[in-house]
């Protein structure tokens, strides 16, 4: 893979991430939507076909990372960090991008919005407690990660492309065990670039951004991607 088909497939693929992912927060959230009130079912696997399209769109390109905590327990896998700076970049702007995307597909709803809207673009825990969100989000990412990392050991599975599938469908898995606590980030640049996106953009009666949750959503995954690199090589490798 050169470094232009990595930025610019981790660009893309983030950014479809984004938009379907947050686009489904936003069609049960926002008022005078015609899904509104659908519910954590359609969240959760609104999310988890985000990453399905995300990733096929952009696997040719980059390997669909679309996510930093990914990239990391790559590196700890292969011990190459050579394209981790090239792959951060990508996620970070193909994540904030696919945030603005949300707030042009919803713009009337978000113009008439008289209620915060963090949670169509950031997570955020039901119980406020640190330490426990901070679990949360590593243990979550944790599977994640273990699931891509062994995926490797099935070559056949790789070439057929259902390993993006499974993918997939452990990103709803995840929603629906682990995601009440916190809202399942499990990825730090899912929610540090839209919740900047949110800051900015001229959202009526938008709410706080919460900047002091927001090192949660970051330091979590991170852990969680160590983590799961680290049981890869004293057990898989």
């Amino acid at each position: 893979m050169s470094d232009t088909h990595i930025f610019f497939g981790e660009v893309i693929g983030t950014a479809l991430l984004i938009l379907l992912g947050g686009g489904v927060c936003a069609a049960v959230t926002l008022k005078r939507s015609k899904a509104e009130g659908a519910g954590w079912l359609a969240i959760t696997f609104g999310w988890g076909f985000a990453v399905l399209v995300a990733a096929y769109v952009s696997n040719s390109l980059s390997g669909a990372h679309l996510n930093p905590a990914v990239t990391l327990s790559i590196a700890v896998k292969t011990g190459d960090w050579s394209h981790v700076p090239l792959y951060l970049a990508g996620q970070f702007i193909g994540a904030a991008l696919g945030a603005v995307l949300v707030w042009l597909s919803y713009l009337g709803q978000f113009n008439q919005n008289d209620e915060p809207t963090l949670g169509i673009f950031a997570t955020g825990p039901e119980i406020r407690n640190p330490a426990q969100n901070l679990i949360t989000e590593a243990i979550g990412t944790t599977v994640l990660c273990l699931l891509i990392l062994t995926q490797g050991l099935n070559k056949e599975l790789g070439l057929s492309g259902m390993g993006i599938l499974i993918t997939a469908l452990t990103v709803v898995g995840i929603g629906l065990s682990l995601g009440g606590p916190t809202g399942y980030a499990i990825n730090p640049f899912r929610d540090l670039a839209p919740r900047l996106v949110h800051s900015l953009l001229p959202i009526p009666k938008k709410g706080d951004s919460d900047w002091g949750y927001a090192w949660i959503p970051v330091v979590g995954p991170v852990i969680g991607a160590l983590i799961a690199g680290g049981i890869y090589n004293a057990a898989f490798a």
